[in-house]
């Protein structure tokens, strides 16, 4: 018998029992639709997480005390001449002779406290930063200046808000010129930064704690806010933002500046800093959401896998059923791979139809929750890929094979004239 004759009679069959049919499919469509609306909101957190980080630079490189990877706590502990990165180590890979392929250099103190204002008041994260700082994190402003050159060289009391740590403090009125205070010591705001995030946006929180900053210069956080020690008369800072002249100059800039804070800390191995870049913290990230991902359809999976036992016991009934069926077509001439194929023809078939039907269900269930409301202003997305629908077919013709391939062989091995017998 060639293929068309077989599929022909596989799908009159299935047509005879159709209720039976649909029962069967109704357990792959549930698991392959349950597939693809998982994978579809896993790849869309993925997204929504490369988006967030990209939108801070991939050409950024982040120096920071002490030695370890990315995402790796469990570093060896330093030697006690170990330097930190100061004031001046950021000023040293500025130097355009030194350090060709960067193209801006900024330095970063991390402290906080409680900024106030008139009645209101708001507990965050206050950075003493130098003046590149607005263009190597891609930051913009809404009003007013960033810190100059000049603050930082005499320590000025000035800061510049997060959007929304402005609006929580004055509202709608604009706060350049006015006086704020932080940690009972006041300043006057000379800038407002334009937020990163807005309520509606996936993963609003996240971006909402860059907008909730304040930043001063880099000098007066230290010698002001902080608690720390000068190195040596010199700025401590925890770490250095550099910008790479392009995406394709960012491991030069690594080279490079790896090699001028080894010379300036008289180090020639085991450094007693870290270099990380952008990319690294996005492939970690990613490599994290890929596990999640398939966590996800790991999890899917499992009613596709009942699905399957559903369709193999239905064929198993269908075998018993239509002994006598398979008796006559041996009987007439029909070989056990006929027989066989047939068989496994019908669960393919089943599984595959009802793969398709789950697609589409599974492409309907996404599209209908995506934009869902996830509190604090934050949506779900959704993102539906060519290949997440490949596979659940792919899965789906699998499965049919699978677990149609005992019921398909047991009916071949019927013997014709003990199969004839039955009633």
């Amino acid at each position: 018998m060639n293929l068309p004759a077989t599929l022909k009679t596989a799908a009159v069959s299935l047509g005879a029992n159709r209720l039976r049919a649909f029962l069967a499919l109704l357990g792959i469509v549930i698991g392959i639709a349950s597939v693809v609306t998982l994978m579809s909101i896993g790849r869309g957190i993925q997204a929504e997480i490369t988006s967030s980080i990209e939108s801070l630079g991939t050409d950024l490189l982040l120096v920071r005390f002490g030695a370890g990877e990315f995402g790796r706590p469990d570093a060896a502990p330093l030697s006690r001449s170990a330097r930190p990165l100061t004031l001046a180590d950021a000023e040293a890979l500025a130097d355009p002779g030194a350090t060709p392929s960067v193209e801006a250099v900024a330095a970063e103190l991390q402290t906080s406290g409680v900024v106030s204002a008139g009645g209101n008041s708001g507990y965050g994260e206050v950075l003493g930063v130098t003046s590149d700082y607005l263009s190597v994190r891609d930051l913009s402003m809404r009003s007013g200046i960033f810190i100059a050159s000049t603050h930082v060289a005499n320590r000025d009391d000035v800061v510049v808000l997060g959007g929304a740590l402005a609006e929580t403090l004055f509202g709608s009125r604009d706060p350049v010129g006015q006086p704020v205070r932080i940690n009972a010591r006041r300043f006057t705001v000379v800038g407002v930064l334009e937020r990163k995030g807005r309520p509606g946006d996936s993963f609003y929180g996240f971006l909402e704690w860059f907008d909730r900053q304040a930043m001063v210069p880099a000098t007066t956080a230290f010698y002001r806010l902080s608690s720390g020690r000068a190195s040596g008369g010199e700025v401590v800072v925890n770490s250095i933002y550099a910008k790479a002249a392009s995406t394709d100059a960012v491991d030069a800039a690594f080279d490079e500046i790896r090699s001028v804070l080894r010379l300036r800390h008289r180090i020639a191995e085991d450094d007693d800093f870290t270099i990380t870049t952008q990319r690294e913290a996005i492939d970690v990230l990613a490599g994290a959401v890929d596990a999640f991902v398939v966590f996800l359809g790991a999890i899917a999976g499992v009613s596709l896998l009942v699905g399957g036992i559903g369709i193999m016991n239905i064929m198993l009934v269908s075998v018993v059923e239509r002994t006598r069926e398979i008796g006559i077509r041996r009987a007439m001439g029909a070989k056990r791979r006929d027989i066989l194929l047939q068989f496994v023809i019908e669960a393919v078939l089943l599984t595959v139809s009802g793969g398709l039907l789950g697609i589409l269900l599974g492409l309907g269930v996404s599209a209908l929750v995506s934009g869902v409301s996830l509190g604090e202003g934050a949506t779900l997305q959704t993102v539906v890929s060519g290949d997440i629908a490949t596979l659940a077919l792919v899965v789906s013709a699998a499965v049919g094979l699978f677990f149609g391939i005992y019921p398909a062989s047991r009916a071949s091995r019927l013997h014709p004239i003990e199969a004839l017998r039955t009633e």
